[in-house]
């Protein structure tokens, strides 16, 4: 589920037009995060840093964790 949440959340961000940068900002998520995020290894992320990336995307969390 973490390598299709990592594809989803790199998939938005390049739709987007966002950097991980502009998407750490927007988001309120450290850009060192995002990075692990979208990484190969990421890690299990807490709910509220989902939270805040959804939000940076203007969709639900629900739509974010739909794959």
């Amino acid at each position: 589920m973490l390598n299709k949440l990592a594809k989803k959340i790199r998939k938005l961000r390049k739709q987007s037009n966002l950097t991980q940068e502009k998407l750490a900002e927007i988001s309120g998520v450290s850009y060192k995060h995002i990075q692990k995020l979208e990484g190969k290894y990421n890690h299990d992320p807490k709910l509220d840093t989902l939270n805040k990336i959804a939000k940076a995307f203007k969709i639900s969390l629900d739509q974010l964790l739909q794959f």
